[in-house]
Order: C-alpha cells, then sequence, then structure tokens
C-alpha cells in the first residue's frame, strides 16, 4: 500500500524545527502559543511515522478523526494500522512550509510533508501537500480530520 500521509499525519523533531518555513507574508508577525503547538505537534507527528509510534497516533488523532486522499476516506484506526504495521520503512520525515491559522478551538494548518524510506519497489520519496484540522479538547489540540495529496514529481 502506497505510504500516505499518515504513512506518514506527522513529523519532524528528527529534522529540527519548521518555524522558520513559515510564509514570508506571515514570518513577521510573533506566532502565537497555540500556533507554536500546532506546529511541533505536526513535527512530532513526522517524527511517530519513523519511530512508527502507536501512541502517538492514539493519543494525538481524535476518535472521530477521518483522513482522506486520492484512495478514499479512512477511520482513525485505519489510519494507525497503515502508519505501524504497513510493509513500508520510513527512514526520514519532515515538514515544510507549515502555517498554522488558529481559530480557537479549531485550528488548520497547511505544509508539505517529505517522507523518505523503503517499500516493496525499493527506495522512495514523496511529497505529501496536507491539509489538518485540529481541535482543542479538554485542553490538548488533537486532528479531527486530514486531507493530503502525493504531489506529483517534476519532469
Amino acid at each position: 500500500m502506497r505510504l500516505t500521509l499518515f504513512a506518514a499525519v506527522l513529523p519532524m523533531l528528527v529534522a529540527g524545527s519548521t518555524l522558520p518555513a513559515q510564509n514570508p507574508a506571515t514570518r513577521s508577525k510573533p506566532l502565537s502559543a497555540d500556533a507554536r503547538q500546532l506546529l511541533r505537534l505536526e513535527d512530532q507527528w513526522a517524527a511517530a511515522l519513523v519511530k512508527r509510534d502507536a501512541s502517538f497516533f492514539r493519543r494525538t488523532l481524535h476518535p472521530d478523526f477521518v483522513y482522506s486522499d486520492e484512495r478514499g476516506t479512512f477511520t482513525k484506526a485505519q489510519v494507525i494500522a497503515e502508519q505501524v504495521g504497513g510493509t513500508d520503512s520510513v527512514t526520514y520525515a519532515a515538514n515544510e512550509g507549515m502555517q498554522a491559522h488558529v481559530h480557537a478551538p479549531a485550528a488548520v494548518v497547511t505544509g508539505t510533508l517529505i517522507v523518505r524510506g523503503r517499500g516493496a519497489n525499493g527506495a522512495f520519496e514523496h511529497r505529501y501537500r496536507y491539509t489538518d484540522s485540529w481541535i482543542r479538547q479538554r485542553g490538548a489540540w488533537v486532528m479531527i480530520a486530514s486531507q493530503d495529496y502525493d504531489m506529483p514529481r517534476s519532469k
């Protein structure tokens, strides 16, 4: 099965902070505490992909979480199963160009997730353009929905 954002929904402790990657139009504005926290969660998602960290995905995804891509729509359980039990091995995952749009108690984060690894057909690199929807519940941000697509390779 092709590795998706949720074979890759999140994460970049491996790659370091992506806060400087903000859009130049918004870079001069200080990020709110919520925006910084959401960008950290997105980076932790990327790290969790490499580690196959099921506990991170279980606590970060809302029980009613829904994910969609060109293959269809998937539940929290399906996404976690693919992320931690799939045949592809993720060796690197990092976010680029993230922007957080906070409208507490909801927020949207957009960005690009770069994922490298090995699968049945050898080495791969994917660039997923994503939109993640978050809600704050009991003081914590949880992801309620995500949509991504595997960006076409330039020729």
